[in-house]
């Protein structure tokens, strides 16, 4: 539903960024868990960064395989949707989401927001009524032609038999803004990320667009949103589930609220790129709405190199992984494995493996030998030890002066990658100061000299290493913040238990 935000400060900037809407007709599974985590590391850098965020997700509803689901379940379709919608808000708690949004497209204020949409777009002259006839798969609900299909089947979906469409529908004046959407594209370089999916919807757009069909009859498929003064018809369903992306800010009525976070960043797969980066850019161009900010695209997760399925049995349920490892495990693994913008595999062993090298032997081994060298230079009072600083200096500076410049080399880097989305990069900064951290400890032994500079700097490189990780591992960075504090200048530290014992 619309959520009024508060309006954000006049002396911050606001930041709106949104994942696509998942089908309800599955569970969640470990392929949408990547996006959204991906779009909670960017939220959260983002508010780290002073930003008021905004950041949306929610649930598509409407469609044809939606009806057929409910039709085969003999439930109306709104008590069939609205059974399986918690099922998405639940990734909240389980992967730790800080979205502020969510958005059901049977919420009825943006059934109205559609309908307003496809208002201006008629005004606009981009909507008009022709046959349609094509080949369709209900399952990407999406029409293919036949270069796309694979013995005239669709490869995302080869279970399920390509139909024929043969009925009269509204259609999308698409065609139109080919130029428009190339001179776009030309004026923001940055548009798509990464690169290369970029280049590729350049070369779709460039190639010619066809109208797209934007109805189906209403008689056939009656599940969706009414075209405004055609109750014969129903919405397409992809023409009224992009509407989300504004919906959810109050838009159109709410005009302050709106415009102070549109435009935004788009989260999405590389099988909704040519919708996001293209058609729903030419609909926002003939409605009058400022085009999208920016869309980063990722890529699929096998698992053990084959393509996840329920006919395979090999569907990984990102609660059910959270349930046997742990939150911020299961945001590593996905953040670290799978490369921004390029498909990635899933396996138990890689997940173990990357869990105990990186997590249980690299991050938690160093927290756990700092925090037990610095209750051993003083003794601990009250199971708490105070380190006094000699010399005090500013709470982001070290004594030694050969780590300052590393620090900052790692600090630099990291923020490059994080405003590319550069993710698995990012992580490997982090890891570079926590392999300095090691390194520092092991040369300067402060166990056999205890020496308070020594036991000081090594702190500060882990708060400074929590800041770096609290994008990606919120719960993690918490712990430590718990073991590790600054008061009145000195450090107060609380051991605790480790942070990932060792699988």
């Amino acid at each position: 539903m619309y959520h009024k935000a508060i309006m954000p400060s006049s002396e911050k900037e606001t930041f709106y960024i949104t994942t696509t809407l998942p089908y309800v007709n599955a569970d969640p599974h470990i392929g949408f868990a990547l996006e959204i985590i991906q779009a909670d590391v960017i939220a959260r850098y983002k508010r780290q960064q002073g930003y008021d965020v905004i950041f949306n997700t929610g649930t598509d509803e409407h469609g044809l395989k939606i009806y057929r689901r409910a039709l085969e379940e003999k439930k109306d379709p709104q008590k069939y949707v609205d059974e399986l919608a918690p099922r998405f808000e639940r990734l909240k708690s389980a992967l730790n989401l800080s979205y502020t949004h969510f958005i059901r497209t049977t919420d009825p204020h943006h059934k109205l927001a559609a309908q307003e949409f496809w208002k201006r777009c008629r005004a606009a002259g981009d909507i008009y009524k022709a046959a349609y006839h094509t080949k369709y798969c209900v399952g990407c609900e999406l029409e293919k032609t036949d270069s796309e299909l694979e013995d005239d089947r669709c490869p995302v979906h080869p279970n399920l038999q390509v139909e024929i469409i043969e009925e009269e529908n509204y259609f999308f004046r698409f065609s139109k803004y080919e130029k428009p959407l190339l001179g776009f594209f030309a004026e923001n370089s940055k548009f798509v990320l990464p690169e290369h999916r970029f280049n590729e919807v350049k070369n779709f757009v460039a190639s010619g667009l066809r109208d797209f069909s934007i109805s189906r009859r209403s008689e056939k498929m009656p599940w969706g949103v009414s075209v405004p003064d055609d109750p014969e018809h129903v919405m397409y369903v992809w023409f009224d589930a992009l509407v989300n992306y504004i919906s959810t800010l109050g838009w159109p009525e709410d005009r302050v609220n709106f415009s102070a976070y549109w435009p935004g960043m788009q989260v999405a797969g590389k099988d909704n790129l040519r919708q996001q980066a293209a058609m729903w850019q030419a609909m926002l161009l003939s409605a009058g709405i400022p085009n999208s900010k920016q869309i980063f695209i990722h890529g699929f997760i096998t698992v053990d190199g084959e393509k996840m399925s329920k006919s395979r049995g090999n569907v990984i349920d990102p609660a059910e992984l959270v349930q046997k490892y742990s939150t911020d495990s299961v945001r590593y693994y996905l953040l670290r494995e799978i490369p921004s913008g390029e498909d990635g595999d899933f396996s138990y062993k890689k997940f173990e493996d990357r869990y105990n090298g990186d997590l249980a032997n690299g991050l938690g081994n160093l927290v756990a030998r700092v925090v037990t060298l610095a209750t051993k230079v003083k003794s601990p009072a009250r199971g708490e030890a105070r380190l006094r600083r000699q010399k005090p200096k500013a709470k982001t500076e070290v004594q030694n002066i050969k780590l300052i410049p590393e620090l900052k080399n790692v600090k630099e880097n990291y923020e490059k990658a994080m405003e590319e989305v550069r993710l698995i990069e990012a992580l490997e900064e982090v890891w570079k100061l926590i392999h300095i951290a090691d390194k520092y400890v092991n040369e300067e032994k402060p166990w056999e000299n205890k020496k308070p500079e020594v036991i000081s700097d090594l702190l500060f490189l882990i708060l400074e290493i929590a800041s770096l990780l609290n994008p990606f591992l919120p719960e993690t960075v918490e712990k430590i913040r718990e073991q590790i504090k600054i008061a009145d200048g000195q450090f107060e530290i609380k051991k605790s238990e480790n942070l990932f014992p060792r699988l």
